[in-house]
Order: C-alpha cells, then structure tokens, then sequence
C-alpha cells in the first residue's frame, strides 16, 4: 500500500485506515494538527502518510500513538481488502484476448487491471445523469478548441497495453492523437479520463485506477464523487499526478490547462 499512502483520500478512508472515528479526523483538521488539502467549503483531502507524520507524537483513541495504527491497526489491511472486492480470482494474469472471450453478462461491466478481471455492477442513477451532463459541456468545449478531437462516454473499451483494459466514464482524444481511435476501441492513452465513483471506499478509482492511469502516461485524470459532490482533477507532473483545480457543491471550476473551460458543479447535481 505505499503508493495508496501518498495518494489524496478523504476523511471518511483516513477515518478508517487509522482506525479512528470520522469526528475524531475532523477534530484533527479544524485544529490544524493534520496537514489537508481544501477543495471547497468543507470538502477536504488528506495524504496518509503526511498525516501519520503530523501525528506521531498524538494519541489516538486507545492512547496509543497514532503513527503505530499503520502496522498495529487493521485500517491499511482493510483499504487494501476492500479495494479487492469485486476483482475475479484467476490463475492467470488475464489479457485483452482473453478479455474478448468473455460472455456477456447483463447488468455487469467487466475490466481488465494489471491482469486482474474486474467485474462491476450496472452504475446508479446519480451517475448516470452525471455522466451525459458532463459529456455535453466537454463536447461542446473541445469542439471549439480541437475540431479534430472526440470526447466519449462509456461503454467503450481502452487499451493501456496487453492486460489492462478499461472503461472510464468519459474519455477524450485530441485531434492530435487520432490514430488511437480504431473501429472497436480507443488503444493506447487518451488526453483526459473520467471516472464517476460508484463504490465510494473501494480504492478502484482512486487508488488502483489512478496508479494505472499515471502509470500509462494520461496526462490529465478527473474524478467526480457524487457522494460528496465533488470534482477533482489531476495532471501529470513529472511522471506524477499533481491535484491541479477542484470545487464542490454549487463551485464552477476552471481548468488552468483548458482555457475557457468551466464547469459549473451544480448542473451536474440537480435533476
């Protein structure tokens, strides 16, 4: 779990990783004893291994030092647990043939990560609302900027090499870099992904996903939490992922990096 320990996770995931209470993690941010990164309003973002940092001398709620709760507690174990539910047991590492011999499965999507077969439920309503909504401003956006690129939206296959095949939510491919547009799939790294969190905790999106999509050099990755209301979206910073602009709630956020781009964060909310 040490590249999940420097990725930026909410209150509630801290709550749990240090085996303490949400009030406790939120009494920790308002008195400045953790360090945090504020989105908007009251929408926060921690990195877990800064925080245990912060924390090495405070006590916990047993009274032991907060900085054991990483190898004494069960809270890394269980994100780590969690972000397994839902991936298929294989012996194999499965790859994209193998991943095209896969019957289909009503109310089910499936992806490849690193090898690992994900099978997920059909998405909630929330998120499909979301997800159109947001496809209709960067469409109209991109068309302005980039008459050659295209903006998708799932279900479409992307290939980041053999034994990764995803589907993020939205896509887009500038037109630049159109030959990575074949007839049954978008194979290599588009510009911009998307992914609309339907399993808050899980760690699929903002964990293992995340890595997968730093690691295939995709330049710009959001996620959207409708849970909590929020967009976040990162850039590739010298081979990282840096949190570059974000909002909740009722915020309209503009991108440094697409100019004239924004987005007002309540049309995608309300019904």
């Amino acid at each position: 779990m040490q590249e999940a320990n420097q990725e930026l996770i909410n209150a509630h995931e801290l709550a749990r990783a240090l085996d303490l209470s949400v009030d406790t993690i939120w009494r920790y941010t308002r008195e400045n004893k953790i360090p945090y990164l504020k989105l908007s309003g009251k929408q926060y973002r921690y990195r877990l291994i800064e925080v245990l940092r912060a924390l090495s001398g405070e006590q916990g709620e047993d009274n032991k030092p907060v900085s054991k709760y990483i190898s004494e507690s069960n809270g890394a174990a269980e994100l780590a647990a969690e972000e397994q539910r839902g991936y298929e047991a294989t012996a194999e590492r499965v790859s994209y043939e193998d991943y095209l011999k896969l019957p289909e499965k009503e109310g089910y999507s499936y992806e490849v990560l690193d090898g690992v077969l994900v099978k997920d439920p059909s998405p909630n309503v929330f998120h499909q609302r979301i997800v159109p909504r947001l496809w209709s401003v960067l469409d109209k956006y991109f068309k302005t900027v980039d008459v050659g690129g295209e903006v998708f939206i799932a279900p479409l296959d992307v290939t980041l090499g053999s034994y990764t095949v995803v589907q993020p939510d939205l896509l887009y491919v500038s037109g630049r870099r159109s030959e990575l547009v074949r007839f049954e799939r978008i194979d290599g790294a588009p510009d911009l992904v998307v992914e609309v969190i339907s399993k808050p905790g899980t760690g699929k999106d903002r964990i293992r996903k995340k890595k997968i999509y730093q690691d295939s050099g995709i330049q710009h990755y959001w996620m959207i939490d409708p849970a909590e209301r929020t967009l976040e979206c990162y850039s590739l910073r010298d081979g990282l992922y840096a949190f570059i602009a974000g909002g909740a709630g009722s915020d309209i956020v503009e991108h440094p990096e697409f100019e004239g781009l924004k987005i007002e964060l309540v049309r995608l909310w309300n019904r």
